[in-house]
């Protein structure tokens, strides 16, 4: 069901509301007033009328449009991010910007999220002073980032004010290949514990090779929990394997008993490696305060979901806890997806509701779960020479 309209009256001919189609025209001629690159298309705006995970608000008055406000919502997330907004240049210093970005944040919150985030023109100091005065704060920059060629400054605003996460200062590093998600959750991990590590493509694919289950759904095999444990452990970082499933992963995953052979050997040969090492391996998932429990204790969980309920396409994908709260889990998740307009600053602390978070940490239709908790090394369990 489609979100009922937004209205703030602004004055008696002028109010905020949801754009339908029937706005499209005037949308267009409004973003070629406003920008003059970067701009959004008819089918774009088409697109965020209708999809369920964006509003596009406008500013109507006297039958005319005087701006809009672009929220998209990430999947499976509680974060919203503010894509566009536009005041008709007839109309600015009327304080149209202001109200559309009040009500793009009232419908942020309707929808669940807790905080916005934004990217906007290293040179637009007027939209930087806007946003600075409605509580956002820069925590980034993004170089070349617009089609001129132009810097952009990345900038968030928590929506329930009492929000401060309590998320440990974890690296962020972006995974390079499709594959290749779980060495780069291992790489966020090590960097947490150990911030002389060196984080470069070399060791993500070195980590891959190392860990790899060889075949996945399709390509090149993602990794499984056995290589990535082995991986840390060999690194000299403690680690604890949690798994709900005696037999080999992701086997239904692969067509052709030749392949889930394959992938069965070597995950037996990586047991095998594991038997043999003092690396604690059970036999039972953890629940989200088990997993809290671990992270108070200084270790870190790096998680294996299905990246179905955040990018609708059925493949086991692997993230990096940074914290927790009563309401949510906060993650590193190393891919972004940048086709659909997602940026790193999404992938950055994600706020994932507990409940939610659950029901995500879970693969297959056997819903295999596994977890690893990296941490330092006891001075009892070094590395044999």
């Amino acid at each position: 069901m489609a979100p009922s309209p937004t209205r703030h009256l602004l004055q008696p001919a002028a109010v905020i509301r949801d754009a339908t189609v029937n706005d499209l025209d005037a949308l267009v001629r409004l973003e070629e007033r406003c920008f003059d690159s970067d701009r959004l298309s008819r089918r774009s705006f088409r697109y965020m009328i209708l999809r369920s995970h964006a509003r596009l608000i406008v500013d109507e008055a006297d039958g005319m449009l005087r701006g809009y406000a672009l929220v998209l919502f990430l999947r499976g997330t509680s974060l919203a991010r503010l894509y566009s907004i536009a005041t008709d240049p007839d109309h600015r210093g009327k304080g149209i910007g202001q109200t559309l970005l009040m009500a793009a944040e009232d419908a942020a919150r309707e929808h669940g999220a807790v905080s916005m985030r934004l990217e906007i023109r290293s040179d637009n100091h007027v939209a930087e002073r806007l946003y600075r005065a409605a509580g956002y704060r820069q925590f980034g920059t993004y170089a070349d980032y617009y089609e001129d060629h132009a810097d952009a400054l990345r900038m968030a605003k928590s929506l329930i004010s009492h929000l401060k996460p309590p998320v440990m200062r974890v690296p962020y590093y972006e995974q390079t290949l499709d594959f290749t998600c779980g060495p780069a959750a291992l790489i966020m991990a090590m960097q947490a514990l150990d911030q002389t590590l060196a984080a470069d493509r070399k060791l993500e694919i070195r980590l891959w090779r190392e860990s790899t289950t060889i075949f996945m759904t399709s390509g090149l095999g993602g990794c499984g929990p056995y290589g990535l444990a082995l991986a840390a452990y060999h690194r000299g970082f403690g680690v604890e394997i949690f798994v709900n499933d005696t037999g080999a992963l992701f086997v239904d995953s692969v067509r052709g008993e030749d392949k889930k052979e394959v992938l069965r050997l070597a995950q037996e040969d990586f047991l095998d490696q594991i038997h043999k090492l003092p690396i604690p391996l059970h036999h039972t998932p953890l629940s989200v305060d088990e997993m809290q429990q671990h992270f108070d204790a200084g270790g870190i969980p790096i998680v294996l979901i299905s990246s179905y309920r955040m990018y609708r396409q059925k493949f086991p994908h692997w993230v990096v806890i940074t914290g927790f709260d009563e309401r949510f889990v906060y993650l590193h998740d190393p891919y972004v997806d940048s086709l659909k307009g997602k940026v790193r600053l999404d992938s950055i602390n994600t706020p994932i509701l507990r409940r939610e978070f659950d029901r995500m940490a879970r693969y297959g239709k056997t819903s295999q779960r596994a977890t690893l908790i990296v941490s330092r090394r006891h001075s009892g369990n070094q590395v044999p020479a």
